[in-house]
This record gives C-alpha cells, sequence and structure tokens, in this order.
C-alpha cells in the first residue's frame, strides 16, 4: 500500500510515516499543495492523507481539482478543524472521509483500510501465484495454509511482482513499491531484497521462482 501524506506538521508527518511504515505502508510527505497534485500525477496512490491548513492555500481545494484531472484516489482529510460543519463542508467538496486531529494511529488505519473496501476503489484484491495466497490489505502471505514471515520490504517486492506474474516489472517500479520518494536507495538494495525472498519462498516450496530479466527488472513465474 502506497499513500500521499500532506501535512505541514514535520513532526506530526514524521509520527505518522514511521507508524505507517510499521504497518507496511509506503509514504510520500509533501507539505505544499502544488508538489502534491504533481506527485499525484506521477504516481499511484491507495489513499491521500490531507490536512486543511497548509503553506500554499487551503487542503480542501485540492479535492475537486484532483477530481477535474481524472484522479479518483480517496481522500482522508485529517485536521483540528473538527467543528460539525466543517465536517459537512469537507465532505460536500469531495472528501471522502474526515477525522480530526489528535487522533490513534489504530483509528486512522481503520478508516485507511475501510476507503480500501468501498468500490471501485478497492483494486488490492487478494492475489493467489503458486502455491501462495497474498492479502496485500493485511499483509498476510500463506505458502498453501502455512504462514509466510516475511520483512516488510520484501513483502512488498513479492506483491508488486505478484500483481504481474509472468510479465516483466521494471527495477523503478520495484523501487516505487518499496521506498518512498525521500529515501536514498542504494545501487544494489533490490538486489539484496530479491535474493533474500528468493530463498525464503524455495525454503516455504511456494511454488513460484523470480527471474532475473539482465538490465531490466524481474519476473515472478509459476513452477
Amino acid at each position: 500500500m502506497r499513500l500521499l501524506l500532506i501535512e505541514d506538521e514535520r513532526e506530526l508527518a514524521n509520527a505518522l510515516s514511521a507508524a505507517l511504515s510499521k504497518q507496511g505502508i509506503v509514504t510520500d510527505h509533501t507539505l505544499y499543495l502544488a508538489d502534491a497534485f504533481e506527485l499525484t500525477l506521477q504516481n499511484k496512490y491507495d489513499a491521500i492523507l490531507l490536512d486543511r491548513r497548509l503553506p500554499d492555500g487551503e487542503g480542501l481545494t485540492f479535492i475537486p481539482k484532483l477530481r477535474r484531472a481524472g484522479v479518483d484516489t480517496p481522500v482522508l482529510v485529517l485536521t483540528a478543524r473538527n467543528e460539525p460543519m466543517e465536517r459537512v463542508e469537507g465532505l460536500d467538496l469531495g472528501a471522502d472521509d474526515y477525522l480530526g486531529k489528535p487522533f490513534l494511529v489504530e483509528e486512522l488505519m481503520a478508516r485507511v483500510r475501510a476507503l480500501l473496501r468501498r468500490p471501485p476503489t478497492l483494486e488490492e484484491q487478494c492475489i493467489r501465484v503458486g502455491r501462495l495466497h497474498i492479502d496485500p490489505l493485511h499483509l498476510d502471505v500463506l505458502s498453501g495454509s502455512v504462514p509466510l514471515d516475511l520483512p516488510k520490504r520484501e513483502l512488498l517486492v513479492l506483491q508488486a511482482l505478484a500483481k504481474r506474474k509472468g510479465k516483466t516489472v521494471l527495477r523503478s517500479t520495484l523501487e516505487d513499491a518499496v521506498y518512498n520518494y525521500e529515501e536514498e536507495i542504494q545501487s544494489n538494495a533490490l538486489d539484496a531484497h530479491i535474493s533474500r525472498l528468493r530463498k525464503r519462498l524455495a525454503e516455504a516450496d511456494a511454488g513460484v521462482t523470480i527471474h532475473n530479466i539482465r538490465g531490466v527488472g524481474y519476473l515472478l513465474r509459476e513452477e
């Protein structure tokens, strides 16, 4: 899962990003609406977390602009402006949900999961490939009936490959699935994740193999 967080309180943004990372969620963060708009055009996000009071404007104005551009990503407004009529205003302008500050991360995660269950925005269906059953929403992987315990980044790599089974996935696509845009990626980091993942899949008799397409990317194939 990949979220875009538009929030000008750096301490809150860092805490949220860290908490979401523990849930296996990659979070891109920006303070500015202009930057956020460009990011939504360049990346596919599962949901957007949007503050209202931002350095370059009122956050709610971002939602109609997003919809006019054809982006239907669900938007959850996070704000201290939590009076009933302000919530009504936000929902009327196109927000999918509205959460007042302060809030518990657990409630935020529950609301994000609820957003992703609403058709037609739920794209993260369970994936079956080989003997694997992957639930991207809850970050569960089974090999047959046996749970497969994978580190977060290896799970994200596996999910990205499994969604495109039998097709070559570019290195850049895999890196986008695993890292946020602010992280510095070591040249061999992805290869190291792939190497460890291959070993775990073989040990679990997962019924799939990962092939290196030299100079291009990787391919997951059923055995």
